[in-house]
């Protein structure tokens, strides 16, 4: 792989290709489902295999550099998480107050905890996890400028990534499969559409805050019901354009972190608002011990007319993030999100992790669903309570 990016780093001095940074890590996860599936080719127990190598090399006197982070996940159980995937692979050439980047990466936005609804560069990953925080690499130019009124980013996105599925023997999935080989587009260019964005960020005093503007294929699909080429019921991913601009704050106040995102969002001649905010309080050393406990409370809210797809449309987070402070760095996450129109529809997470040593590291994982709302999209997931073990390697 070396010798890969070696040859791929045109023009680069020999003794800077030598210096390559190798990092990364891989782990083996293991689920376990508490309940019998809906679907009987689905079983209860999951195992997996993950590798994410990284390489890192910088050049002409630290102003330039290449990163590349690579993925690859093979599952027991469902063909459709099998898969790899390009996470990064830019180029960065730093000036004094502006940088440009090239290639393909991973962008961020967003404070809130349970959901970020600005966070729309990157499209979902969803066959990782369910809570959406895994992202495919996206092709894109970025140029930054640092001045003292901000930063201010402008993307330029000339390919589009489709959201991946689970197949017919995985966890997480609609009644129907999801044909992922015939998409539906609302641009004539399709996947080749040119999206662009723009992001202003500025921290002033204790608050932090986000600008963006999105224009361009949407990385929420909609779905259209159709028959495939066997004249069997499915659905075609139908992604629409979209203009989005939205907002993110975050105040650090004391013990409190007041955290906000919200946008307004135009698709298919309809415009809806949509925000997500609430607070995380900090009890440090409690009781005089050496624990710190976070509790979090957000409020998530969806104003568009349709919400077949839509789970967070009027719903409250409550959650507690417990943290050891040893030199382990463990810390344990408990939250349960409750619908406010649906008192049996809700959900529940932990999220657990510790180091070992230098090198590994133990996480668990857990979700739990209650939906009895069919017209809710929770429903197909009332019967995918599960608790993930994770053994990870860094080196």
């Amino acid at each position: 792989m070396k010798t890969l990016l070696s040859l791929l780093l045109l023009g680069m001095p020999l003794q800077a290709v030598a210096e390559i940074q190798y990092s990364g890590n891989a782990g083996v996860e293991q689920r376990y489902f508490f309940q019998d599936a809906l679907f009987p080719q689905q079983e209860r127990g999951n195992l997996s295999v993950y590798f994410a190598p990284e390489l890192y090399t910088s050049f002409n006197d630290g102003n330039d550099s290449v990163v590349f982070k690579g993925y690859y996940r093979f599952d027991q159980q469902d063909s459709e998480r099998t898969h790899g995937d390009i996470r990064e692979f830019k180029w960065t050439h730093s000036g004094d107050v502006w940088e440009i980047q090239a290639g393909i990466g991973k962008v961020f936005w967003g404070q809130t905890e349970s959901l970020h609804l600005v966070d729309i560069i990157n499209q979902t990953d969803s066959v990782e996890a369910i809570d959406g925080e895994d992202k495919l690499g996206q092709p894109m130019v970025a140029l930054s400028l640092f001045k003292d009124w901000g930063n201010t980013t402008l993307f330029v996105l000339p390919y589009f990534r489709e959201r991946t599925f689970s197949g017919s023997d995985g966890r997480f999935r609609p009644p129907l499969p999801v044909d992922t080989d015939n998409p539906i587009y609302e641009s004539e260019d399709e996947e080749k559409n040119v999206d662009w964005a723009i992001r202003w960020q500025h921290s002033i005093g204790d608050w932090e805050v986000g600008l963006s503007y999105f224009d361009g294929t949407s990385r929420e699909p909609d779905f259209v019901l159709t028959t495939n080429e066997l004249l069997e019921p499915s659905l075609r991913p139908f992604y629409p354009q979209i203009q989005q601009a939205g907002i993110d704050v975050l105040a650090l106040l004391g013990d409190w972190a007041i955290k906000f995102e919200g946008i307004q969002r135009t698709v298919m001649e309809q415009d809806f608002t949509a925000f997500v905010g609430g607070f995380e309080y900090s009890f440090v050393g409690l009781f005089d011990s050496v624990y710190d406990v976070n509790w979090l409370m957000e409020y998530q809210y969806d104003g568009r007319e349709d919400l077949t797809n839509v789970i967070a449309q009027n719903d409250l987070m409550l959650g507690s993030r417990l943290v050891f402070n040893d030199v382990d760095g463990t810390e344990i996450l408990v939250g349960v999100v409750q619908d406010l129109d649906y008192s049996s529809v809700k959900s529940g997470f932990i999220e657990a992790s510790s180091r070992i040593n230098d090198h590994w590291k133990w996480r668990v994982d857990a979700w739990m669903f209650s939906s009895n709302e069919p017209t809710e999209p929770s429903y197909i997931l009332r019967r995918d309570d599960y608790i993930q073990l994770s053994l990870e390697y860094y080196f």
